[in-house]
C-alpha cells in the first residue's frame, strides 16, 4: 500500500510550530509510529485527533487513508485518500493508493472517453499544489520589483538594461502563476465529490422512494453531486448515468 510518508512529516511539522501546537505534532508522530507497529486502528484514532484539532494536511489524510485500507474499511480509505488528492492534485502516491482501493470495491465502472485537450489542461492546471503555486507567485513578485528597483537606482547600462528586462519577465511569470492558482482553487471547489458509504443504494430517478430505480450501486464507489433536494442529491457517475439518491448514503470529499 506504498510507503508512509515519514520523509514528509517536516511538512506539517513547520505550520504546527508555527502555531505554537505540539499536540498535534506529537499525535501525527504517535500515529506513525502505531502505523509502524501495525496498530492500524489506534494510528487512525491519533490522525482522526490531528484532523479534530484543525489541522489538514495531504499527509494526514494519505496515512489515515493507508490505516482504513488496513483495516480493510475501504470506504473511509478511498474517502480520506480523495481528500488527500484535492490538497495534493499531483502527488503520484495518492493516485496509486486510489487506484489499489478502488480494486477492492464492487462497482467497476468505465468512465466516459474524455477530450485529449480538456484531460491536458486538467494534468497540467493540477500539476503543482496550489500552495506551492503561490510561493512561487510571492518570490517572482519579490525578486521582479527587486529587479526594477535595481533598474531605477543603477548608473551603468550594462546592470539597468538586464535588470529591467529580467524583472519585467518575473513579474509577468508570477502573474501567470498567480492565475494558474486562482484556477486550480476553483477547479477544485467545483469538484463536489462524494463517496458512498451505504452498502447498496437504489438509485432513482427523482428524489423521492416513489421514483423508479434506475439501477445500483455499492459503498466505495465516488460519485459527483450536482444538485440537493429536501434530504436527496443527484449524483453523475463517470460513465454519464445520472439519479437521485438520499444525501445520507455519501460523506462529501
Amino acid at each position: 500500500m506504498g510507503r508512509n510518508r515519514y520523509v514528509l512529516l517536516l511538512l506539517l511539522i513547520f505550520p504546527l510550530f508555527s502555531q505554537g501546537s505540539e499536540k498535534a505534532e506529537n499525535l501525527f508522530v504517535k500515529g506513525n509510529d502505531l502505523y509502524a507497529k501495525g496498530k492500524y486502528k489506534e494510528a487512525a484514532a491519533s490522525y482522526e485527533q490531528v484532523l479534530s484539532a484543525g489541522y489538514f494536511s495531504a499527509e494526514v489524510y494519505f496515512n489515515l487513508g493507508n490505516a482504513y485500507y488496513k483495516q480493510e474499511e475501504i470506504p473511509l480509505a478511498i474517502l480520506n485518500y480523495e481528500k488527500a488528492g484535492k490538497l495534493s492534485p499531483g502527488d503520484d502516491d495518492i493516485k496509486v493508493n486510489i487506484q489499489l482501493a478502488n480494486l477492492k470495491i464492487a462497482d467497476k465502472i468505465d468512465a466516459v472517453p474524455e477530450f485529449f485537450l480538456t484531460k491536458w489542461w486538467r494534468s497540467f492546471l493540477l500539476f503543482c499544489p496550489a500552495e506551492v503555486l503561490s510561493v512561487l507567485s510571492a518570490a517572482g513578485f519579490l525578486l521582479g520589483f527587486a529587479l526594477l528597483v535595481v533598474y531605477l537606482f543603477a548608473v551603468s547600462i550594462t546592470i539597468k538594461r538586464p535588470a529591467f528586462y529580467s524583472g519585467i519577465v518575473l513579474l509577468v511569470l508570477a502573474l501567470l502563476i498567480t492565475c494558474m492558482a486562482s484556477l486550480q482553487t476553483s477547479y477544485l471547489k467545483r469538484s463536489n465529490g462524494a463517496i458512498v458509504f451505504a452498502g447498496t443504494v437504489n438509485v432513482k430517478s427523482g428524489p423521492k422512494d416513489s421514483f423508479k430505480t434506475l439501477f445500483v450501486i455499492h459503498e466505495g464507489l465516488k460519485v459527483s453531486v450536482t444538485a440537493q433536494n429536501e434530504g436527496w442529491i443527484r449524483i453523475g457517475l463517470p460513465n454519464g448515468n445520472v439519479g437521485w439518491i438520499t444525501a445520507a448514503s455519501v460523506k462529501k470529499i
